[in-house]
């Protein structure tokens, strides 16, 4: 049964830890160079992140800098950032691309909120598909090694407990992130 626990943990903390990597790339009109991680160009034949062909620095909170390291690049990076779907366009003086991040309207802001919440609604599905699946596999334990039902009960409120801290977990990254977003 703690191999079961430890399982669970994992599996949350797993589902947890994706929903903050998913929200680091949603814009807060901050400057972030986790902006640029999903971007990726085509580097003789391979598709590179950004961040392995260039340096990357936030002069200030309003700013990106990509330097890159051959500047045949240069044209490539553009492409790739306009393509994507930040909303950001690109200058370059022929050795450094800057990104400036505008700051987000109002609307703007609440459709980023809805989008995060969304996210955030996904996170806690998979969380609730994890207890579920978790207490399936108890069950079939039971019959397997006959195990008392109040054993078996007993473990499911503690299934139901490692839940619902997961989804307290859930909750607070939400919150977070909605502050960071309608931050003006």
């Amino acid at each position: 049964m703690q191999d079961i626990k430890k399982k669970t943990n994992d599996r949350m903390s797993g589902a947890v830890e994706t929903l903050k990597k998913e929200l680091v790339s949603i814009r807060t009109g901050r400057a972030s160079l986790s902006l640029l991680d999903g971007i990726s160009i085509d580097y003789y034949g391979t598709q590179t992140p950004i961040s392995q062909v260039a340096t990357l620095g936030t002069p200030d909170s309003k700013q990106i800098t990509i330097q890159p390291w051959d500047q045949k690049l240069i044209p490539d990076i553009e492409k790739s950032i306009l393509k994507s779907d930040l909303g950001l366009t690109p200058g370059n003086d022929g050795k450094t691309i800057r990104l400036n991040i505008p700051a987000l309207t109002e609307e703007r802001r609440k459709q980023l909120v809805k989008v995060v919440r969304k996210r955030a609604e996904e996170a806690k599905i998979a969380v609730r598909n994890i207890r579920r699946d978790i207490i399936d596999e108890v069950k079939k334990t039971e019959k397997e090694e006959h195990l008392s039902e109040d054993d078996v009960k007993k473990f499911q409120e503690e299934v139901q407990k490692i839940t619902d801290s997961f989804v307290a977990k859930v909750d607070d990254v939400l919150s977070h992130k909605e502050k960071e977003i309608m931050e003006v």
